[in-house]
């Protein structure tokens, strides 16, 4: 979806263009690919991650978690369009990248602290906790989920084409990051971890 759109900002052109009818998309700079690309998956479910993180914010009033999750959601369209541009065609002859802001060391570093924050504020964590713990934290929890996925499917890109190791990186760290959210979510909510106890 987000190469389609990066072309329909472009170009101006109406939201169905029916070019995709066959089952085929175009990626950003015109390469036709089928719809079942690998590259296609990877910013498809990064796409996903982002409308899940939308749902988190719907779920919360806190001021500082809505800054925090915006700025996370620009981030993955930055992400997600350098997945769907196709490596050779990423960088312009002057070594300036074709789609503006590419993501940065930075960017994770901002991921770490903010996780560092947050665990500061934690219970620290001795077993492993199930999903739930209020909407906010199950939507942080499922948003955790599609990161992963996303991140598998891009590591998967990864191994057929190249793909820089930071986006894989940033997915990793932002997996860590919604865990410990849905933690402070939920510890926010006044509503304690509820551990998995294995049964005897």
């Amino acid at each position: 979806m987000l190469a389609p759109l990066l072309n329909l900002i472009q170009y101006s052109m109406k939201i169905y263009t029916k070019t995709g009818d066959k089952g085929t998309t175009s990626l950003y700079g015109g390469t036709k690919v089928s719809k079942a690309d690998l590259r296609i998956e990877s910013y498809g479910t990064t796409d996903e991650l982002n409308s899940a993180i939308g749902c988190i914010m719907a779920h919360t009033q806190k001021e500082d978690v809505h800054n925090a999750l915006i700025s996370i959601q620009k981030q993955l369209f930055v992400l997600g369009a350098e997945l769907a541009t196709p490596p050779d065609k990423l960088f312009l002859a002057n070594g300036k990248s074709r789609i503006g802001k590419t993501l940065q060391e930075e960017d994770i570093t901002a991921l770490e602290n903010h996780i560092d924050q947050m665990e500061s504020e934690l219970p620290a964590l001795q077993k492993f906790i199930l999903p739930g713990g209020g909407a906010a934290a199950a939507h942080a929890h499922l948003a955790r989920t599609i990161c992963r996925r996303a991140e598998r499917r891009v590591v998967a890109l990864k191994n057929e084409d190249e793909v820089r190791k930071l986006l894989v990186i940033y997915l990793n760290r932002l997996s860590d990051y919604l865990f410990v959210l849905a933690r402070k979510l939920s510890k926010d909510a006044g509503i304690p971890d509820t551990e998995w106890l294995p049964e005897a």
